[in-house]
């Protein structure tokens, strides 16, 4: 599953190539004019997972589109993400007894953002991704997994955005994922939904 996370974020960073579409003047912390366009990043996210924190790394990727209305804007893209920290099975008679087994998650989706006067140094976007995963179980120091159960996920968040400068921004906000259909080795669709702590790096080639 992580490779397949892996070769989804790739994809996904490939976006900030998109030939952005012309708009209006954008403040920024460094410099001056620039234009919306696509984006593609990192991301890094920080959750409760079955009662301990987790921390899941990915990337988004989108095309940005400035509706020319009192400056806002809305993207349209996808992302993948991983679940980067090790988390054990929470069922003690899961697999072979006296092996320690861990589980490995990710999920990925389609994402539209909306944004409001994203021409402004300091703004705020909503967004909801609507898309699935998997989760699987391995053995302690082995690559081996073991099942999967596939499953559903809705992710809403909201942020604040900054514009660092014309082709790289930074937004930092908090997310709430839902999940359906997770049932394996103790785990539960609760272990897994809830709030998240979001960090986005958005570069994107944005024309003068």
């Amino acid at each position: 599953m992580k490779k397949q996370v892996v070769l989804l974020i790739a994809l996904l960073l490939s976006l900030s190539a998109i030939q952005q579409i012309h708009g209006q003047e954008t403040e920024t912390l460094f410099d001056g004019v620039a234009s919306h366009g696509g984006f593609g990043g990192p991301v890094i996210k920080i959750s409760d997972v079955a009662g301990t924190p987790g921390v899941w790394v990915g990337g988004r990727g989108a095309w940005l589109i400035n509706l020319k209305q009192g400056g806002r804007a809305i993207s349209l893209g996808g992302g993948g993400f991983g679940l980067a920290t090790d988390h054990k099975v929470p069922d003690p008679n899961y697999g072979e007894p006296g092996t320690d087994y861990y589980t490995d998650i990710g999920y990925g989706g389609v994402e539209v953002e909306f944004y409001d006067r994203s021409h402004r140094l300091i703004h705020y976007t909503v967004s909801a991704m609507v898309g699935g995963g998997s989760l699987s179980t391995r053995m302690d120091n082995d690559m081996e997994y073991e099942g999967e159960d596939s499953f559903f996920l809705f992710e809403p968040g909201a942020n604040i955005e900054l514009n660092i400068t014309g082709f790289f921004r930074i937004a930092a906000g908090l997310s709430y994922r839902f999940t359906n259909g997770i049932s394996r080795a103790g785990f539960s669709d609760g272990d897994f939904s809830g709030i998240a702590a979001t960090m986005t790096f958005k570069f994107g080639q944005l024309r003068r």
